[in-house]
């Protein structure tokens, strides 16, 4: 009976392996999906800049700051921290950020769609998800670690 038991835990432990290198690949894809989706917004308010502004002056209800410190914010926060996350660089920072954009983003339109506000969740989910458990192997910031430790051993002896 305790075989049978040790047997059907070391398959589990088996499959917890599987599910751990699984996240790699997981994170990534997470990564370049929300990535894709701040940057072009980024892209879009850019090349549009005198709409951005009217839009964070009109329509925008952003609290606390001026409409053209919230434009200039949310726009680089859409521009940089989406690069950042796809490298895996400062990846949980950079997620935190992202969600951060996203959920100033949800306060401050008055009116939004459900469908809208769906995504939004969805999104911020999503950057919860890479906040709290990483990037995974694919990543500088997994790159960087390793390397350390490296040094770290290195210098020991």
């Amino acid at each position: 009976m305790i075989s049978i038991i040790k047997n059907s835990y070391q398959g589990y432990l088996n499959q917890e392996e599987l599910f751990s290198k699984l996240h790699s690949l997981a994170s990534l894809l997470i990564r370049v999906y929300i990535a894709q989706v701040f940057f072009s917004a980024g892209l879009t308010k850019i090349t549009d800049w005198e709409t951005t502004l009217f839009l964070f002056e009109e329509e925008y209800q952003v609290p606390l700051i001026s409409f053209e410190l919230a434009a200039v914010l949310g726009t680089v926060g859409e521009l940089i921290l989406p690069v950042l996350l796809i490298m895996g660089l400062f990846t949980r920072l950079s997620a935190l950020g992202l969600f951060t954009v996203n959920a100033i983003a949800v306060v401050s339109l008055p009116e939004i769609a459900p469908a809208a506000l769906y995504l939004h969740y969805l999104w911020g989910v999503l950057l919860v998800q890479v906040t709290i458990y990483g990037s995974g192997v694919v990543s500088i910031d997994h790159a960087v670690k390793f390397l350390t430790q490296k040094i770290d051993e290195r210098s020991r002896f």
